[in-house]
């Protein structure tokens, strides 16, 4: 018999449906603050439904988004734990995504799409109109 959608799901039941190990639900609660399994006596972990879809969305920032885990850290500084259940539901990147958490992003995830096209082509003319500065100085 499966278990009903609000029950509560032992680390071992939480790290199937993540598909992660074991070992990096406790290594996630020693890095993210705002993750705190209910644990019974003797240590045993139970995590709730809200538990499972912060996780999600860690997982989903972590492994397929390509942040770290400081910028996952300060993403929830920011945005809370709205925008990591959010991330991990599907939603793409919050368009008003603030420059601190693109930077926390490793360069190869920091593409075109992840940024968005007019913060490329504001970049592009901050660019253009140094090397026209740079320029003018070397002629005088």
């Amino acid at each position: 018999m499966a278990k009903g959608p609000e029950a509560f799901r032992t680390i071992s039941e939480a790290a199937d449906e993540l598909h992660v190990p074991q070992h990096v639900l406790r290594f996630w609660e020693t890095k993210f603050s705002f993750i705190k399994p209910m644990k019974r006596a003797g240590g045993r972990r139970f995590y709730r439904p809200a538990d499972i879809a912060v996780l999600r969305g860690v997982r989903r920032l972590l492994h397929d988004e390509g942040y770290t885990i400081k910028g996952v850290q300060k993403l929830h500084r920011e945005q809370g734990l709205k925008r990591l259940v959010a991330a991990g539901e599907g939603a793409s990147q919050v368009p008003s995504e603030p420059a601190a958490a693109i930077a926390a992003k490793p360069a190869a995830a920091r593409t075109p799409k992840a940024v968005g096209g007019s913060a490329l082509l504001e970049a592009l003319r901050d660019l253009e109109t140094a090397k026209a500065r740079l320029d003018g100085l070397l002629k005088e």
